[in-house]
């Protein structure tokens, strides 16, 4: 199983097609228990809940099939995109925006494990200067599962 952290503040924006793909049963109660898991470990530390956010959900989605499609895990595109990209691509205008992903975990409780053991995706998420949330999630070709928490606020 594998994790890379990224925090990132700017870039182009590109127009580029998500990827179609496979998502596991009940991909929204499962988007809902990770927001969920994020929100507990936020406020074990005194942090405010995040708040769902379509664009952040719908750009974590695309990630999620893309990386699933390719099945590679990372932070790139298969066009190159970045996490700003990607979430403009969206709508989505930010002060602060950051991304975990994730792959070969086969449940919410243990990516969020893994996230939580993880210094760079456990600051992410501990971060006070996010506010809002999203998650995705899709099935590769191998039957891993690829995680994306994007973490972000708005302008």
């Amino acid at each position: 199983m594998r994790l890379v952290p990224s925090v990132l503040l700017a870039c182009a924006l590109l127009s580029l097609p998500a990827a179609a793909c496979d998502l596991p049963a009940r991909a929204d109660a499962l988007r809902d228990a990770v927001l969920a898991q994020v929100n507990a470990e936020r406020s074990a530390k005194g942090l405010r809940a995040l708040t769902a956010a379509a664009a952040l959900t719908q750009a974590a989605q695309s990630h999620a099939c893309d990386s699933a499609t390719r099945n590679r895990m990372g932070h790139d595109g298969s066009d190159g995109s970045t996490l700003a990209t990607r979430v403009k691509r969206e709508g989505y205008r930010f002060r602060e925006v950051a991304e975990n992903v994730a792959q070969g975990y086969p449940s919410v409780e243990s990516v969020m494990q893994g996230w939580m053991a993880s210094t760079g995706h456990r600051k992410n998420i501990l971060s006070s200067g996010v506010q809002q949330a999203g998650v995705g999630i899709a099935i590769g070709s191998n039957g891993d599962l690829h995680w994306v928490l994007n973490l972000g606020r708005p302008h």
